[in-house]
């Protein structure tokens, strides 16, 4: 029996493409589906819910999940990666040696259960952290099958050090923008935040995107470019950066 998006509590954005918000911290997650391919977008918060989420997607696409993005390395987007074995692993350039980091790894842990992530599962997923495999640092189409390719763009610094969001063409195109940009609430700037280039991260995903594109942001609901155009000004007045 198939299943729809809807019945797993997920959103069709476009045709093969959909997202859903996670409990917890509202963090999305997404999916584009291919010809024999299916690529997840952020892992979720912890080993159990990237089960969770591996198991949705691989409903909803008929097959297993061939390709992960972390868009950052933030635990909530990245802690249930090791859930995903088999997949090709894509982040932005650093991201695998930020992995490697005894004391970055440690800072993750911390945070994770600093918001109130069970201290054993933040354990069980640092532990079992995988390195990204494909190092994205500047942009990568990514050929899914069936015609349908997507694009990975490191835009960052900005929200962290390491910022990568997924551009999927079509009619609409959709972009995937990580916590680049957040609905939900004003976007969070923790340490690892670049706030003189986040401005300029926002108009690098705008000139992907265009006016026409739905974006889905790291937290909340989807926007449109105004919406994006509007929170960089707010950043840049946030952060003293001129425009």
């Amino acid at each position: 029996m198939t299943v729809t998006w809807e019945e797993l509590g997920w959103e069709r954005v476009a045709t093969g493409v959909g997202r859903c918000r996670l409990p917890g911290w509202d963090c999305t997650a997404g999916l584009v589906v291919g010809s024999g391919t299916a690529l997840l977008i952020d892992a979720g918060s912890s080993l159990g819910e990237g089960a969770r989420l591996r198991a949705h997607a691989e409903s909803l696409a008929g097959q297993r999940v061939t390709h992960l993005a972390l868009t950052h390395p933030h635990f909530d987007h990245v802690f249930g990666a090791a859930a995903f074995a088999g997949a090709e692993v894509y982040g932005p350039v650093g991201m695998d040696a930020l992995f490697d980091q005894h004391q970055a790894r440690e800072a993750l842990r911390a945070d994770a259960i600093h918001n109130g992530l069970d201290p054993a599962l933040a354990d069980e997923a640092v532990d079992a952290l995988p390195r990204p495999r494909h190092h994205v640092s500047g942009e990568w189409t990514l050929d899914l099958g069936g015609g349908r390719q997507v694009l990975l763009a490191n835009v960052g610094p900005g929200h962290t050090g390491h910022d990568l969001v997924v551009l999927v063409p079509g009619s609409p195109e959709v972009v995937f923008c990580g916590d680049l940009v957040e609905e939900s609430g004003e976007p969070q700037a923790g340490p690892d935040a670049v706030p003189s280039h986040w401005p300029a991260a926002l108009d690098r995903l705008l000139d992907l995107g265009g006016e026409d594109a739905l974006y889905v942001p790291g937290h909340g609901a989807v926007v449109d470019a105004a919406f994006v155009r509007r929170q960089r000004d707010a950043l840049a007045t946030r952060f003293g950066v001129s425009r």
